[in-house]
């Protein structure tokens, strides 16, 4: 998977790490706040959106009085703690972050979070070491599955898109990572595992966890 790899892009949710359980958690109490139930295929709806569209999305779709600064400072308040003390990495992720230290291989972060809960949860994780890069969607200028922040990460790094290798969870950032014109491993999220299959389909690769890559047991989907 890693030949001809010089640099590793990851997304941050359900990826990296295994917050997406918390999401779902503050989209109740945040809706129910305001008297209002999470409706059915909201995070299908949101899925890939940047932080600053996500709370334009909620305020025009649930009339929401609140200003867009006062949204996202809400969600801020309620998020911050979680994603520094209570979000582990997933499986196998920080000894293949070692992996990629010691091999020279450079590794950047493309989330559709806020900047403010990314350096959160890197700061909690103690995983600043090991990138080069980190970047939200808002500093790219459009969220997923528009490909515009895995192509300013590849070009922070220094790195061409086909030199690439992105990790994803959600069908939204695979097609990111693919219209960058990258390779793209989609990793199982137990948050979307009635997605699976779509990722498969999509998908270069796909692993269960970081240390079937590490293992070289992945599933490789790469049509020769």
């Amino acid at each position: 998977m890693l030949k001809g790899i010089d640099a590793v892009l990851f997304d941050l949710d359900g990826t990296l790490v295994d917050s997406m359980w918390m999401w779902g958690a503050i989209d109740r109490e945040y809706l129910g706040r305001h008297g209002l139930l999470v409706p059915v295929g909201l995070q299908q709806e949101i899925e890939g959106m940047s932080f600053s569209e996500t709370a334009v999305y909620f305020k025009e779709r649930f009339s929401l009085p609140d200003s867009l600064d006062v949204i996202k400072a809400e969600w801020i308040a309620m998020s911050k703690e979680k994603y520094a003390h209570e979000v582990p990495l997933k499986p196998g992720a920080l000894e293949f972050l070692q992996y990629l230290k010691e091999h020279g291989i450079r590794s950047g972060i493309a989330t559709s979070n806020g900047r403010e809960l990314l350096n959160a949860v890197i700061a909690g994780l103690r995983i600043d070491p090991y990138f080069q890069c980190l970047m939200t969607s808002c500093e790219a200028g459009a969220g997923k599955p528009a490909p515009d922040i895995y192509l300013k990460v590849a070009e922070t790094l220094g790195v061409k898109p086909e030199r690439c290798l992105v990790f994803e969870d959600t069908p939204a950032g695979i097609r990111a990572g693919k219209s960058a014109g990258m390779r793209v491993c989609a990793i199982y999220d137990a948050y979307a595992k009635e997605r699976q299959e779509e990722n498969r389909r999509m998908a270069d690769y796909y692993i269960q966890d970081f240390y079937q890559v590490l293992n070289g047991m992945y599933e490789s989907l790469v049509q020769e």
